[in-house]
């Protein structure tokens, strides 16, 4: 027996050394910073510089689904250095940006890696995701497989009758304004957004719409804005239901592989199957500029119309009031009162679109905080740096 034991020790080393050896340096430091719960919320700044890189690749997180690519990639070529007229490796640093991609008119102008990053790995979007998700509506719609927006959300997901849900319509969970009640508080361990994950699905209940069909109602369905991400996750949950497909597949059908990604991405998945479409895409950040030179281009890919008429510009234009000045909400995309828009994650993932300057800026980091709620002001610092980018811009178009 202990001839048995010790060989089998000598077994597992040897394989772990292999594994040691074989394995990728984003592998290496996620296995030295190994996150033991699924709280992403309330890990340590060291075991998110090692898993927002290899999210989909964590033991108690591994579960996700490809985004494939397709044959052709959409071309990012180089265009003229970009002065800022900041020092842009200190924004970095103090950011603790792991990817910075600035696009105008189609060239990229600045591009630049922190954290160990390069351009050929993916970091995860966190909230970012919500701007692909509802995009999906949209192409679901120009699809055939939504009528409307104005459609209930029960018709869609039938185990939300009865519910506060059930006469909510789509652009009311688009919006967020569905008067449910939430908590989206990040350093709350007992808020929505820290344990809806983590619900026990009744028995054939997709886990999301087991909770969400749970909560109550706190205002009159279109009244009233609050973040809520389990909502997202109801939009995806809608738009899989309604396309027979899952999320993953549709988006690398409608916009990954015929808009050219240069890499396959992924998405993570609930404990019932469907992507968790409020976050948690990966994806490399050339990638996450190229979705936003997708939505500059009229959502078009190959030649053909992804959207409806009209739906850019209603999506991304203020469609509610969220009581932060300067800030208004589509559908799912944050708007700025200068016609700017925004895909926006927690610890400071995003993508920054400004249609009248033909400017796409696309940023993955590892913020201290999640959100300036939690203290910090890096929110705040990169408002101002979108805010130089777009003046520099301006400076080069005077005559």
């Amino acid at each position: 027996m202990r001839k048995w034991i010790i060989g089998t020790l000598v077994v597992l080393v040897v394989a772990g050394g292999i594994f040691w050896s074989t394995a990728d340096e984003d592998m290496r430091g996620l296995l030295l910073h190994l996150p033991t719960d699924k709280d992403v919320l309330f890990w340590s700044i060291a075991q998110r510089d090692a898993a927002f890189r290899a999210l989909d690749r964590i033991p108690i997180l591994s579960r996700s689904r490809v985004i494939s690519r397709g044959k052709n990639i959409y071309p990012l070529p180089k265009g003229a250095p970009l002065d800022v007229g900041a020092d842009v490796d200190a924004y970095m640093t103090d950011q603790r940006t792991a990817a910075l991609v600035i696009v105008h008119e189609g060239k990229v102008r600045l591009e630049k890696y922190g954290l160990g990053f390069s351009p050929g790995k993916r970091w995860t979007s966190f909230s970012v995701a919500k701007s692909f998700t509802s995009t999906l509506v949209g192409a679901a719609i120009q699809d055939g497989y939504i009528r409307s927006i104005d459609d209930k959300v029960s018709d869609y997901i039938p185990d939300l009758r009865g519910s506060a849900y059930d006469d909510v319509t789509i652009r009311q969970l688009l919006t967020m304004t569905s008067g449910v009640q939430w908590n989206e508080d990040y350093g709350d361990p007992q808020s929505d957004v820290a344990l809806f994950n983590a619900h026990k699905a009744e028995p054939g209940v997709d886990v999301t719409v087991s909770y969400m069909r749970k909560l109550k109602r706190e205002a009159p369905p279109g009244t009233q804005w609050v973040y809520k991400t389990g909502e997202t996750n109801l939009v995806g949950v809608l738009a899989s239901s309604a396309t027979g497909k899952t999320l993953s597949d549709y988006l690398a059908e409608k916009i990954w592989q015929p808009f050219g990604m240069e890499q396959d991405a992924s998405w993570l998945l609930g404990s019932t199957g469907h992507e968790i479409s409020g976050c948690c895409m990966q994806a490399s950040t050339r990638d996450f500029a190229r979705f936003g030179l997708f939505m500059l281009g009229g959502g078009m890919a190959d030649g053909k119309p992804v959207l409806p008429p009209g739906w850019i510009a209603e999506a991304t234009t203020n469609q509610t009031d969220t009581l932060r000045p300067g800030f208004g909400y589509g559908f799912q995309w944050w708007t700025r009162d200068d016609g700017a828009y925004m895909a926006r994650g927690i610890f400071g993932q995003g993508i920054f679109i400004d249609p009248g300057r033909k400017l796409i800026i696309a940023s993955n980091s590892n913020w201290p905080q999640a959100t300036d709620r939690q203290g910090g002001d890096q929110d705040k610092k990169r408002s101002a740096f979108y805010k130089q980018v777009q003046l520099a811009i301006d400076r080069e178009a005077k005559p």
